[in-house]
């Protein structure tokens, strides 16, 4: 064994007698030249590859209010009085075109259209249409685009919600805020510059961490979970009998030890693990004070419902999620299970509004008020739509919907978009796009412009190739919604 490994092999048995891990978060100056981002080549630093941006960023953050699950768009903004008129009429041939169907309602003898059993008002200036399942978030269409055109090739959840997160159908990609981080670095050493916040208690289609994983890109860019409880991020506390004068001395003399070796050797490895070590220690004291919601007014808490002091409700990761934003967390991926309704459309959708749309308009306001909207990019949506039929037996008060990738909805508010616009156009039927598509590839370039990014340039090698986050196929900015 040569005495590189057996350093490596030293570090990780004594870093795991400290608790592990505190973070996947890596970032540390002291490092800079050491950094294993020297591995992407020459020009990468703290400050990100991009830099300066390749153009005038509109928003300098983002929060995604992730609905895994496929939240249906004809019972929240996609309103298609047809269907209610055609009731139980089977979905013409014509209509469907031959389009691929899932094996759940693949094998109905009849698809028979399904009205929303909900109503749907016209509400701001524009007169946007709004479930009543969303009364709060309809007063705030002024401030946000409802992007009805929506489109994947993905028709099952676990590739679709990983081509939504990654740009590509295929686990193994940077996720969107991974590439963010390399793109653009850190504003912050004392916190993650990606956080992860996902509702507890939620079932649904399972997560995995691969989806705010840093793929191919060191692991320093991975987004940081923070979980409800005592303990934000695992692993992030002192075991028993280790002092704070203690862990700081550890980590003192391993970066003497590191500094020794590194003219010798170079182990980006060992890098990134001694910086992991050094950002979990900053975090002590930050996480705590960022997580810890008592210095919130109660007009705050009132804004965003009685949810709000249940540590991990979507509500309270809202709340905390604005106060990311506010100390320089980069990207902030929220993620609320519980929307895959392929039975019980009117029990299971009265639900998932109830837990979401008051915090979610909540914080467009919060933000708002604070004078952060103009430069927050928030973003609502799933990975997929559903089907104009029902999925199963239709009755006068029961009905489901199977999963439906060729239309589907999302919003985006804040950040350089303009407020009070509908765009996109699907038929009467709810079932095609006739106007205005918007491909997952278009969003994820969309995203980027908005953060001063050029897509095509924010590249890193993979096997030989300029890997990026739109991949190769065309993709284009969605300029019709920007400010």
């Amino acid at each position: 064994m040569n005495s590189s490994t057996t350093r490596r092999h030293w570090l990780q048995q004594f870093g795991m007698g400290l608790g592990g891990i505190a973070a996947a978060e890596m970032l540390q100056r002291d490092f800079a030249n050491a950094s294993p981002a020297a591995s992407l080549g020459p020009g990468v630093s703290s400050n990100g590859v991009v830099n300066p941006t390749h153009h005038a960023p509109k928003a300098k953050r983002v929060i995604y209010l992730f609905q895994a699950g496929g939240p249906s768009q004809l019972e929240t903004w996609d309103y298609k009085p047809l269907l209610n008129e055609k009731q139980g009429d089977p979905l013409p041939d014509s209509v469907r075109q031959g389009q691929r169907l899932t094996g759940m309602s693949g094998n109905q003898a009849v698809l028979p259209l399904a009205g929303s059993i909900f109503q749907f008002k016209q509400h701001g200036g524009n007169g946007t249409w709004v479930s009543e399942l969303m009364p709060h978030i309809a007063k705030q269409v002024d401030k946000i685009a409802v992007v009805k055109s929506m489109f994947t090739e993905a028709i099952n959840h676990d590739p679709a919600i990983t081509f939504l997160q990654t740009g590509n159908q295929v686990s193994g990609r940077p996720s969107i805020g991974a590439w963010l981080h390399y793109g653009l670095g850190s504003e912050n050493d004392n916190l993650p510059t990606f956080v992860v916040l996902v509702t507890k208690g939620k079932g649904g289609q399972p997560l995995y961490s691969r989806l705010w994983g840093s793929g191919f890109l060191p692991a320093r860019y991975q987004g940081v979970q923070f979980r409800s409880g005592k303990e934000p991020v695992l692993y992030l506390s002192n075991p028993a009998g280790i002092s704070g004068e203690s862990r700081r001395n550890m980590l003192d003399r391993l970066k003497d030890l590191h500094s020794i070796e590194r003219e010798r050797l170079s182990d980006p490895a060992l890098a990134t693990r001694i910086e992991q070590y050094e950002m979990a220690y900053r975090m002590q004291s930050s996480v705590p004070e960022v997580a810890n919601l008592a210095d919130e007014p109660q007009s705050v808490l009132d804004l965003y419902g009685p949810d709000v002091t249940k540590p991990g409700s979507f509500a309270a990761n809202c709340l905390l999620a604005r106060r990311l934003a506010e100390r320089g967390v980069r990207f902030i991926q929220l993620y609320h299970q519980g929307w895959d309704h392929h039975g019980n459309i009117p029990g299971g959708m009265r639900t998932q509004c109830k837990d979401t749309d008051q915090p979610s308009a909540a914080l467009l306001k919060d933000l708002e008020q604070r004078g952060m909207l103009e430069d927050t990019l928030v973003i609502w949506g799933g990975e997929f739509g559903r089907t104009n039929y029902s999925q199963g037996a239709l009755t006068a008060t029961n009905y489901g919907r199977d999963h439906h990738p060729r239309c589907f909805t999302m919003w985006m508010a804040g950040g350089g978009v303009k407020g009070g616009v509908s765009f996109g156009e699907t038929c009467p039927f709810g079932y095609n796009i006739v106007s205005d598509g918007v491909h997952v590839r278009d969003f994820h370039a969309t995203l980027l412009h908005l953060m001063g990014i050029d897509h095509h340039r924010l590249t890193v090698k993979f096997q030989g190739l300029d890997a990026r986050l739109t991949g190769v196929e065309p993709s284009r900015i969605v300029n019709e919604i920007l400010a």
